[in-house]
């Protein structure tokens, strides 16, 4: 099987969509030596690091008519590619459906608060347009409650949307670190739905009493909370991969009060670290039973309260999370995906 991937993702410096496209190509390369993976898109992008031989670089639009990539672009590289079949892992496939096409819906968060994005009106108008005129021959969402959603809101047919969980990537492990001084630790796109509002206020709270840290590393988008300098708070910005294992494992939790998440992969990122996890409700499907949940300023402060006053909670937390961690894989995600090309070529033959 020969698969093209759209990978205008890959050219974002950071976030959980980069991430998805990067390590699920690399495990379908892995996972299937024998098919032929092949990234490409109408902008610039880096390879992942570490690809096999069989996850290649495709091409992109070659005149002016080709710049309009969904189109006609994608639909002509794909035809000089021979592509059995083409994966959007954002939001998108051909408008053209020549081929089997899978569509990865992350999540609905476009649809539901028009706070939440300043520039998803693109994706608000495209995406449903493709979904509910089955232009897109399979769809994958990261969880079964998006996969509800989806079929609810968007009247699709429910087997044509399969769910495949991700997972943290491979190379994020426990790691020791130096004591310092002891911090929560949040990580992700600074951006309105992270609710970080209501992080920074319960962390307040929680810090007249225990002199602790709030250190917030992630990309900051242009819509984002502002975050005013102030003892103890720490903004990182963006920050290396490299970097990651160490903030996971030295935090006393990650503390991720999400208003809403399609999958959330900083929590089993964190997990794979051994790191106690506090989450919102939004996210029990990913955390399972190794989080702990609270939603809203004053839940938080009691969640990090008790984590900063009770070591051998921390303990468990943190073993609970590495056995939840343990639950998933980017070989699994990569072999259910791989069972969803060969369910939309079925189809789209039929």
């Amino acid at each position: 099987m020969r698969v093209a991937i759209e990978a205008a993702s890959l050219g974002l410096s950071s976030g959980g969509l980069a991430r998805y496209t990067a390590e699920l190509s690399l495990a379908l390369a892995r996972r299937f030596p024998e098919d032929e993976y092949l990234l490409l898109s109408n902008r610039p992008f880096s390879m992942p690091g570490g690809a096999p031989p069989n996850l290649k670089r495709g091409g992109g639009p070659r005149n002016a008519i080709e710049r309009r990539w969904w189109l006609w672009g994608i639909a002509r590289e794909l035809e000089r590619l021979e592509a059995d079949v083409i994966h959007g892992p954002d939001f998108s496939v051909p408008y053209i459906p020549k081929r089997p096409s899978v569509l990865t819906l992350h999540d609905l968060s476009p649809w539901m608060d028009p706070g939440w994005h300043s520039s998803a009106h693109r994706i608000a108008r495209r995406t449903p347009v493709l979904l509910e005129l089955g232009v897109a021959t399979m769809i994958i969402t990261p969880s079964e409650t998006v996969r509800k959603q989806a079929i609810e809101r968007f009247r699709l047919q429910p087997e044509r949307v399969a769910t495949v969980p991700e997972a943290a990537a491979p190379w994020l492990a426990p790691v020791e670190m130096a004591s310092a001084e002891p911090y929560f630790l949040f990580v992700g796109t600074v951006e309105p739905r992270k609710n970080l509002p209501a992080l920074v206020e319960a962390w307040r709270e929680t810090r007249r009493r225990h002199p602790v840290d709030l250190v917030i590393a992630g990309r900051r988008r242009a819509d984002g909370p502002p975050l005013e300098a102030e003892p103890g708070l720490r903004v990182l910005g963006e920050v290396r991969d490299e970097a990651l294992a160490g903030l996971y494992s030295g935090a006393l939790a990650l503390v991720y009060p999400s208003l809403y998440e399609g999958f959330g992969l900083p929590v089993l990122e964190a997990m794979q670290c051994g790191a106690p996890v506090i989450t919102s409700r939004a996210l029990a499907e990913t955390g399972g039973d190794a989080a702990v949940y609270a939603d809203g300023a004053r839940e938080l402060t009691q969640a990090m309260s008790r984590v900063v006053e009770d070591s051998e909670l921390r303990a468990c937390l943190s073993r609970q999370s590495l056995a939840r961690a343990r639950e998933f894989s980017w070989d699994s995600a990569a072999r259910l995906t791989h069972e969803v090309y060969r369910e939309a070529s079925k189809r789209f033959a039929g």
